[in-house]
C-alpha cells in the first residue's frame, strides 16, 4: 500500500502489536516476493481468455495466508475483510480494489497445486528457517484439518471438483480436502504437509510427516494403532518411533477421589505438547524473536 489510509493512520497508533501481525511483517521481509512472481508467472493465465486475472503478487500472498492460518477458500476472503493485519500483508487499499473472491483463489491454488509450485515455494520458505536456527529436530507433532470449498456444480463442468469429497465430521457433513501436516514439536513449525480428498483417514499419511532424524511422534485419538500399519512395521527407522498417542478419555480407567490419577495426567502432558500445533502454523516461530 503506497498511500496511508484513515485506518493505516489509526492502528499506527496503537501500543502493542500481536503475533499475527509480527508474523507476517516478517514474512513480509524474508519471502523474495519478485523472485517468486517470476518463478509463477509461465504458469499463471495471461488473463486474454475468460475472467480478468489479479496480480500474482496478490494471489500468491492470499494463497499463503490460507495455508499458514489453516483457511478455507472463503474464509481467508472474509479474514481479510475482518483483519488490519491481513489487508496490511495482502497490500490492498479498498479505496482502489477488492478481495479477490473464493472462486478466484481456488483457481489460483489448482494451478499452485497441478505445476508442483506450491510444494516447492514450501520447502523454500522451511530452508530458510531451518538454516536460520529456527526449528528444531527430534519430535513431530501430527495432525490433519478439513479445507472447506464450495459443493456447487453451478460452474462450466457442471459438477463437482472430483479431487474432493465429503465427509462426515461429528454431526456436520463437509466437502473439500483434507491437509495433512508434520509440525516440529520444539518450535510449532510446520514442516512437511500433504494433500489428500476429505474422507481419507488422517492415519494414512502419517509415514509420510515424519523426518528421518525423529525420535517421537504425537498425535490425538485418531492415530491410534499407527505402530501396526504396515509402512510402519516394514520400515527401520519408523518402526523404532516412539509413538506417543492420546488415548480416548472414555477409554482411561477411572479412580477414586484419593488416588492420583496418573493415567489422565499422562494423556494431558501428550495434549499439552500438541497443543504447540493448535496455535495454528509458524506462529511460534515468534517465540524465539519476542
Amino acid at each position: 500500500m503506497s498511500q496511508m489510509t484513515f485506518s493505516d493512520i489509526e492502528y499506527s497508533g496503537r501500543k502493542k502489536t500481536t503475533k499475527r501481525e509480527k508474523f507476517l511483517d516478517a514474512m513480509d521481509s524474508i519471502i523474495p516476493w519478485e523472485e517468486w512472481a517470476e518463478y509463477i508467472k509461465p504458469h499463471y493465465p495471461d488473463g486474454k481468455r475468460g475472467r480478468p486475472t489479479r496480480g500474482i503478487l496478490t494471489m500468491l500472498r492470499m494463497y499463503l495466508l490460507q495455508i499458514w492460518f489453516n483457511l478455507s477458500d472463503e474464509g481467508v476472503e472474509d479474514a481479510i475483510y475482518d483483519s488490519y493485519a491481513f489487508r496490511k500483508f495482502m497490500r490492498i487499499n479498498f479505496i482502489d480494489e477488492q478481495v479477490p473472491d473464493a472462486t478466484t483463489l481456488l483457481k489460483f491454488r489448482h494451478m499452485m497445486e497441478q505445476s508442483s509450485i506450491g510444494e516447492q515455494l514450501f520447502r523454500a520458505i522451511n530452508y530458510v528457517i531451518e538454516q536460520s536456527g529456527y526449528m528444531m529436530r527430534g519430535g513431530t507433532i501430527v495432525d490433519a484439518t478439513i479445507i472447506s470449498a464450495p459443493s456447487s456444480t453451478k460452474n462450466e463442468e457442471k459438477a463437482r471438483d472430483p479431487e474432493m469429497h465429503q465427509v462426515k465430521k461429528g454431526n456436520e457433513w463437509r466437502f473439500g480436502m483434507k491437509t495433512h501436516i508434520g509440525v516440529d514439536a520444539g518450535s510449532g513449525l510446520v514442516h512437511s504437509m500433504t494433500v489428500t480428498p476429505a474422507n481419507k483417514h488422517d492415519i494414512t499419511e502419517t509415514s509420510k510427516l515424519i523426518r528421518d532424524d525423529d525420535e517421537v511422534v504425537y498425535g490425538d485419538s485418531g492415530y491410534l494403532g499407527i505402530e501396526k500399519r504396515e509402512e510402519i512395521k516394514s520400515d527401520e527407522h519408523l518402526s523404532s518411533i516412539e509413538y506417543r498417542i492420546n488415548r480416548r478419555p472414555w477409554k482411561l480407567p477411572k479412580v477414586s477421589e484419593n488416588a492420583i490419577d496418573w493415567e489422565r495426567y499422562i494423556e494431558n502432558r501428550k495434549s499439552s505438547v500438541r497443543c504447540v500445533e493448535k496455535t495454528t502454523a509458524f506462529i511460534a516461530f515468534f517465540d524465539y524473536f519476542y
